[in-house]
């Protein structure tokens, strides 16, 4: 597996059929996404999970981390994690962040990551933020 830097519209057509295949493909492209840093897991060639992150000062948040569907459960979300906060340390980051599906809270806490206490609701989804301070 390789992880490269990729353009935001090489992420759309995985946040739309992993995230939201119910919503209209514009749904998944961000007014902001000219602004991010976007990566992708590759294996041989063929783009598996995307990651967009988002720098404001001294906090990162990453948005729109998904792996096709026939991938998930091999690490490559989790490569993907590890590398977006090697990156973040890299910049000297202070505080990376997202907004996570409250079904996938136990996977971020894995990491390091811990639930604020802030909660919303999205198209249906809850979504809970969770958080890394270095």
């Amino acid at each position: 597996m390789e992880i490269k830097t990729i353009n935001a519209f090489d992420t759309w057509q995985i946040r739309h059929e992993v995230m939201w295949p119910d919503q209209p493909f514009e749904f998944v492209q961000l007014e902001e996404d000219n602004l991010g840093l976007h990566y992708g897991a590759y294996e041989n060639d063929k783009l598996l999970s995307i990651v967009s992150c988002f720098i404001t000062g001294e906090e990162m948040q990453f948005r729109k981390l998904a792996t096709l569907a026939e991938y998930q459960g091999r690490g490559i979300a989790s490569a993907l994690l590890n590398h977006i906060f090697t990156a973040a340390r890299e910049k000297e980051i202070k505080k990376v962040w997202c907004n996570a599906r409250a079904e996938k809270k136990q996977f971020y806490e894995k990491f390091g990551m811990v639930d604020t206490g802030e909660l919303f609701t999205k198209a249906g989804q809850e979504f809970v933020i969770m958080q890394i301070v270095f």
